[in-house]
């Protein structure tokens, strides 16, 4: 799995930055989880502030071209970010999610 960065945006306004990207891979489309984990070490962040927003792969192609926001804290991520985009980019185990509920 390779992730190339096509375009990077600062946004000061919202404390974070804005990555467009693309992974090319040989198999299946990777999870969610291997990406941040590759986005964080190449852009010098932690997996807690790298929130992926979309992944696109189309029919038959071993690409994927995603949105990704890089902030500077967890704090801040928290107050910007949609439910339902925080609640796909929380990575927890399903034993630790049934004792939670």
């Amino acid at each position: 799995m390779d992730i190339k960065i096509i375009e990077e945006k600062n946004n000061p306004l919202l404390n974070r930055r804005e990555v467009v990207f693309k992974v090319d891979h040989e198999s299946a489309t990777p999870s969610r989880k291997s990406i941040v984990d590759r986005i964080a070490a190449t852009m010098n962040s932690k997996e807690g502030l790298v929130v992926i927003d979309n992944l696109k792969t189309e029919f038959g192609k071993r690409e994927t071209i995603g949105y990704a926001k890089i902030y500077e804290t967890e704090e801040r991520a928290k107050q910007v970010e949609r439910p339902h985009i925080t609640e796909r980019n929380t990575f927890v185990a399903p034993e630790e999610a049934k004792k939670e509920a």
